[in-house]
């Protein structure tokens, strides 16, 4: 195969212009790489975006000036440090598999450098806040079948820490009731097994039990097809407006809530990150934050002048 030279870059083949190789990159992080189809569409969406800016560019011309002034045009559009970054991640990731596979000679982004994160702490909610926020959903009777639906999602969110994305995800056979475990599709399609707690295992159960449906997803919308995370996420705001929660509150906090009460609670880090289903420990240990009054209790009784 004869490289054209283009300055520092080489490209295997003439005339193919930007979009043809986010078509091949797309396709080997979806046979390759295995991803969630959430994940590729995000990088999908970001890499058309810089191809926007390159307005037919192609990839030989391509160089750290075109990179940092694609930078600069990220933050004119007032996007945040986390944004920029993620969209420079789609970046690395996309020139690091042309470079590996020849395309390029060089890879263009290696010397550029992400906008610094500022260091924060997840929302959580207080275990009194959570019980407040599943109770607003009690079902009026036994017939109410949405408000059983609606108490059975807050608990099973609570119970096992799930994405919003694995939640939507699940079906009938995934289920265990009896034993307590579910298995649950993550990142990357990475399957793991949660456990499920007594009282959102009784709450699926009376569900299910009402719903009369033959429909292999388990939560289902008022048409009786699979809810979707946008049904969901107006189902929790929903409640959380009911019990007067404070703003701020989503699904992911109930993630992060499962997390910070059972770490509060006495579990390690590593069977948190196995629960969460996070690839790298890391990722785990912004958990490790505590509350204030767990921080004072733990003061007063190891201090001894406290």
């Amino acid at each position: 195969m004869i490289l054209l030279q283009g300055g520092s870059l080489g490209l295997k083949t003439e005339g193919l212009r930007v979009e043809k190789y986010i078509e091949k990159f797309i396709r080997y992080l979806e046979i390759e790489k295995n991803y969630s189809s959430h994940t590729i569409l995000n990088y999908k969406l970001d890499l058309e975006d810089f191809n926007k800016f390159l307005a037919g560019t192609e990839l030989e011309k391509v160089d750290y000036l075109s990179l940092r002034k694609y930078l600069a045009v990220l933050k004119e559009k007032s996007l945040g440090p986390r944004t920029i970054n993620r969209r420079l991640s789609a970046l690395r990731s996309f020139f690091r598999f042309l470079a590996r596979d020849g395309y390029l000679k060089t890879n263009p982004i290696l010397m550029l450098s992400s906008p610094k994160l500022d260091k924060h702490l997840p929302a959580f909610m207080t275990e009194d806040e959570v019980i407040k926020l599943i109770s607003s959903a009690l079902p009026k009777d036994e017939k109410d079948l949405m408000s059983l639906r609606d108490r059975a999602i807050l608990e099973t969110f609570y119970s096992t820490g799930m994405r919003i994305s694995e939640l939507v995800g699940l079906n009938v056979p995934d289920l265990d009731l009896i034993g307590g475990i579910a298995k649950v599709m993550g990142k990357g399609k990475k399957e793991r097994v949660v456990p499920v707690g007594d009282i959102a295992s009784a709450a699926i159960r009376k569900y299910l039990d009402k719903r009369k449906s033959t429909q292999e997803a388990i939560f289902l919308n008022k048409n009786g097809r699979r809810i979707t995370t946008r049904g969901v996420r107006g189902i929790v705001l929903k409640y959380i407006k009911k019990a007067g929660i404070k703003q701020g509150v989503s699904p992911h906090t109930l993630r992060h809530s499962f997390a910070t009460h059972l770490l509060n609670r006495g579990a390690d880090l590593r069977t948190v990150q196995e629960l969460l289903g996070h690839a790298n420990l890391s990722t785990t240990q912004i958990y490790t934050h505590l509350t204030t009054d767990k921080l004072k209790s733990v003061y007063d009784k190891a201090h001894p002048h406290a």
